[in-house]
């Protein structure tokens, strides 16, 4: 996936008013996931992702450990779309994962999701993908 059809599926998903905001949460959901997985899968996953946005997930060396709330949480203070708000920083980080699913081999992402603790929350983040998918 070109990254401006990345950029235009994040706006278009999320409702949002402009590429940049699109950028923004996508920007902000990638670089939180790089500080909660580990370097080498994130790198795996940057890979398979433009450029523009790959570099997101490479920019972070320390892995730390936090729930789903404080994944939100983080994403609303990176983003500049709906701060304070997180419902809407919840449901654009979806929406990011979403179209990363889209872009990337299932096994990547699946990698990824390997990282995150189902018992803390984080299966919300891969709600809208495991929608597509419908029951195996």
């Amino acid at each position: 996936m070109q990254y401006n059809d990345f950029i235009g599926a994040v706006q278009n998903r999320a409702q949002l008013d402009s590429r940049e905001a699109a950028l923004g949460i996508s920007r902000a959901t990638l670089t939180t996931l790089s500080e909660r997985v580990q370097p080498g899968e994130a790198e795996n996953l940057a890979a398979q992702l433009p450029e523009e946005l790959g570099r997101f997930l490479e920019e972070v060396d320390e892995v730390e450990r936090f729930d789903f709330d404080e994944f939100v949480s983080r994403v609303d203070d990176q983003s500049d779309v709906g701060d304070d708000d997180p419902a809407a920083a919840a449901f654009h980080a979806q929406v990011v994962i979403d179209v990363v699913a889209e872009a990337v081999t299932a096994g990547a992402l699946d990698d990824i999701r390997d990282q995150l603790p189902s018992d803390e929350g984080y299966n919300d983040l891969f709600e809208l993908v495991d929608q597509e998918e419908g029951p195996a």
